[in-house]
């Protein structure tokens, strides 16, 4: 077995309680390697206000978007589905588990109840109007695109009108399976391409593995 210094080891993630890379390889798209890279990721995130090796909503925020002021809505909600325990804060294995589901190989279906979930902003198992609405202000305020309010209204009512096939005013999970087969560019930023090739997306980690 080869040991190297450097970020991360099966043995270390033993001693600190951190979840075994192998463990959380065979249960996502990632090598162990790629886990193993994507913990330096990860301590960059937990590090940058409070250093306990947990990712906290502010963290995160900042890591989403420079300005934090900005997408509140958005960045909270993405949290929140990363947060899987709902204690507050993203340990390890929460991250590597919700970060896999945007890898190119994960399933649409996973693609597909993430982002139902990212537009169910209230948690009610519907996508309702308005918060089809505070996600459209979202996506075009990160693209910094500046529409009147009644272009945001058409583009809203229109969005409701397909999605919303027994007119009960809310979109439920099957209704937005099938508007999402209807427009499969809904599902682009469902898909981060780099996640291919964590190990060298991320230059600073440095290959310290016991696993052959």
């Amino acid at each position: 077995m080869r040991a190297f210094k450097g970020c991360f080891s099966l043995s270390q993630s033993r001693k600190s309680g951190r979840e075994d890379p192998i463990k959380l390889a065979s249960e996502t798209p990632f090598s162990v390697n790629e886990v193993e890279a994507l913990y330096d990721l990860f301590k960059k995130l937990s590090s940058s206000i409070i250093k306990d090796n947990l990712i906290h909503k502010e963290e995160f925020r900042l890591a989403l978007f420079s300005n934090s002021s900005k997408h509140n809505i958005f960045a909270e909600k993405v949290f929140d589905l990363f947060d899987v325990k709902r204690n507050g804060v993203i340990e390890f294995g929460e991250f590597v588990r919700s970060l896999s589901i945007f890898h190119p190989n994960a399933s649409e279906a996973e693609k597909i109840t993430f982002a139902f979930r990212l537009f169910d902003l209230r948690d009610t198992g519907y996508i309702e109007r308005e918060e089809l609405k505070e996600m459209v202000l979202a996506v075009l305020a990160e693209s910094d695109t500046i529409l009147s309010s009644d272009d945001i209204e058409t583009i809203v009512d229109k969005t409701m009108t397909q999605a919303d096939l027994n007119g009960d005013g809310k979109i439920d999970q099957e209704e937005w399976r099938e508007f999402v087969a209807k427009n499969p560019s809904i599902l682009k930023n469902m898909t981060l391409p780099y996640l291919k090739e964590v190990t060298l997306a991320f230059p600073s980690f440095v290959l310290n593995t016991e696993v052959e």
